[in-house]
């Protein structure tokens, strides 16, 4: 089930504040506005005092708006099978049933292994196509697409992660399906997005900086009417399309105008968590390192590795690109800490991004292989394949 504290976001609304315009006045990350709002947690003692005052209500109001929580019960699972079962009466409520389930599943993408989300994931997506090709009732069919672009995305992230970055055409035709079925319902946020992740497969899998900056640019453009973070978020792969091409200009040119876009994001944008000055920092650390400047993405990447503690498969890319930037200046002692920084993260997350760079981080010490940390290094690193 689901729990939602619409009151306190009603209150939020009221005073004129985004979910990051609150979290900036209260010193915090909006992602624990969020967990608030959906009454995954209780505001901390110290920031009560501040957060009633931001929102001009007492500290009884206060509490009052954090003790009415709404809950949204799931369909239980003798419902589902019956729809499974007579898939032509499929409802409404099954509809919300396996959107929470997809919800739920990508809300503990950053917290589990890809490869243990895989099998349920895909369990739903195929759930969801089922009712959706038999369905008789139209607002449900259009519902079931809405569901089935959003579960399709997630299972083209999982696929490609799970293979380590390896397959790309699995991932590639879930995108394409999420991509239908977002044009089938008019989702310009969907459609985006998941234009965005066939990006991704480009650049880091194909190795075609030119293909992956040209998808990057077309989800740009179908996000650009609905969602200012979602633009930017894709006008920063299209920068590092340019950066792994060596084209400084445009690199640069194309970072501008995703910094631009953060003036455009406003408390209704549903694509607001995924475009913060932490990704907008780590894309602009990563675009640096494949324009061979390693000494401007050092500061960037060590400020942004230490605020993505919650994220921790975007955490260990940052610090995997950051140990990079510190080799390449020989800055070893450094280097070997990050290192294993980011070896740490990889061993709870088994994120592809962030294993593809640790390996990469070890190649690049070839040089100092004899050294006694390099050895322990790489017998980390050996001990991280043998676990795949």
């Amino acid at each position: 089930m689901a729990a939602k504290r619409v009151r306190l976001a009603k209150r939020r609304k009221a005073v004129g504040l985004s979910q990051e315009k609150l979290a900036e006045r209260l010193g915090i990350e909006r992602s624990t506005v969020v967990r608030w709002e959906r009454a995954e947690t209780e505001p901390q003692p110290w920031v009560r005092p501040k957060l009633a005052a931001v929102l001009k209500v007492s500290a009884d109001e206060l509490q009052s708006l954090l003790d009415d929580v709404t809950v949204i019960q799931a369909a239980p699972s003798e419902r589902m099978n019956y729809m499974l079962e007579h898939p032509s009466s499929a409802d409404l409520v099954a509809v919300a049933y396996l959107h929470e389930r997809v919800r739920q599943l990508d809300e503990r993408y950053d917290k589990v292994p890809s490869t243990a989300l895989l099998g349920p994931a895909g369990q739903v997506h195929g759930q969801v196509k089922f009712l959706r090709e038999n369905a008789a009732n139209p607002r449900v069919r259009r519902a079931l697409f809405e569901v089935e672009a959003e579960s399709a995305t997630f299972m083209g992230q999982l696929t490609w992660d799970s293979s380590q970055r390896r397959d790309h055409e699995a991932p590639i035709s879930y995108l394409d399906e999420a991509v239908h079925a977002a044009r089938q319902v008019g989702d310009a946020c969907t459609e985006a997005y998941a234009t965005l992740r066939k990006s991704y497969v480009a650049l880091y899998g194909e190795k075609a900086p030119a293909k992956g900056a040209a998808f990057a640019a077309a989800a740009a453009e179908v996000a650009g009417p609905a969602s200012p973070s979602l633009t930017g978020l894709a006008l920063l792969h299209v920068a590092e399309g340019h950066a792994m091409s060596g084209d400084l200009k445009a690199c640069e040119g194309a970072l501008k105008k995703a910094e631009a876009q953060f003036d455009r994001v406003n408390g209704d944008d549903v694509a607001a968590e995924y475009y913060t000055i932490n990704e907008f920092n780590r894309l602009a650390g990563s675009c640096f390192l494949f324009l061979r400047l390693p000494a401007r993405a050092e500061p960037v990447l060590r400020t942004t590795a230490g605020a993505l503690g919650a994220k921790q498969k975007s955490q260990a890319i940052a610090l995997g690109n950051l140990t990079l930037s510190l080799i390449r200046q020989r800055k070893l002692d450094e280097a070997a800490v990050s290192l294993h920084r980011t070896i740490d993260t990889v061993e709870l997350t088994r994120g592809g991004g962030g294993l593809n760079l640790a390996f990469a981080a070890g190649r690049e010490l070839r040089e100092w292989r004899h050294e006694p940390w390099v050895q322990d290094l790489n017998d980390r690193l050996l001990a991280l394949v043998a676990a795949i």
